[in-house]
This record gives structure tokens, C-alpha cells and sequence, in this order.
């Protein structure tokens, strides 16, 4: 019996010490485009997960000229996430025509006994030369509630 009651003060210690070496982290990035040429184009708002919050695309990329490369969309003004499905028309700055991205992350751990830590990068990316094409959006204005 002495065994058993031994046995579960080790238990609950574990546990308790799991609980106090507890933490949180969030990770929060945000990019913007710099420079970069001005573009008109319409295209579909589509989800991009990412896994650390919400991303859109614009799929499905038309302007006058023809058509053009799938963009993320970089946004904090317009309600993006309220036209997925939609066929849109962006007005906006592109980098995939000479422009520049600058993405700044910053991380926060939250330890439940100890001190908090937090880290920040920032980095510059010209052009898409990461593969893809990000479009700062300036305005935005639905076009179809569907896309093809």
C-alpha cells in the first residue's frame, strides 16, 4: 500500500512540474510591399494556409494585357477573407515587377514560471524571386459572387 501511495506522490509531482514548464508561443509576421509597380487586374480570392494565420491568393489573374501569375495578397484594410469565392478587381502595388518585400516576425513565449521571451527578425526580398508574386491591395471591388 505504502508502494501505491509513493508511486502516485511521484505522479502528481511529474504532472505539477509539467503544468509550471507550460508555455505559450505566438508567432506573428507581417509583410509589406515595397516599391513595385502599380497594377489593375481581377482574378478569384482564394485561401492560401499558410499554418500561422490567415493568407489569401488571388487566383485565376487577368489585367488588360492578359493573364499573370497567382498573387498572395498583402492586406490590413479590407475584409479579404469575406470574398473568398468572389471574382474580384484589386488595384495595388505587384512584386513581380521590380518590387520589394519586407517581412518582420515577430515571436512571443509566454512561460507560465519564468521569464517571457521574444525574438524578432526582419528580412528583404526583391521582386518574386521566392517564386511567388505578392500584391499590396490598395482597393478592392467584387465583380461575380463566382469564380470559374
Amino acid at each position: 500500500m505504502k508502494l501505491i501511495w509513493t508511486t502516485l506522490e511521484v505522479a502528481a509531482l511529474c504532472l505539477a512540474s509539467v503544468g509550471s514548464l507550460s508555455a505559450q508561443t505566438d508567432v506573428k509576421s507581417k509583410v509589406t510591399v515595397k516599391d513595385g509597380a502599380d497594377v489593375e487586374v481581377t482574378g478569384c480570392v482564394a485561401s492560401a494556409s499558410s499554418g500561422t494565420g490567415d493568407a489569401y491568393m488571388l487566383t485565376n489573374v487577368a489585367d488588360k494585357k492578359g493573364a499573370k501569375p497567382n498573387y498572395i495578397l498583402v492586406d490590413e484594410d479590407h475584409d479579404v477573407a469575406k470574398h473568398i469565392g468572389h471574382r474580384v478587381q484589386i488595384s495595388g502595388k505587384a512584386t513581380d515587377r521590380d518590387g520589394k518585400i519586407e517581412i518582420e516576425t515577430k515571436t512571443k513565449t509566454k512561460v507560465k514560471h519564468g521569464d517571457d521571451q521574444e525574438t524578432r527578425s526582419k528580412s528583404t526580398i526583391k521582386g518574386d524571386t521566392v517564386g511567388v508574386a505578392y500584391l499590396r491591395v490598395n482597393s478592392m471591388k467584387m465583380i461575380a459572387a463566382t469564380c470559374p
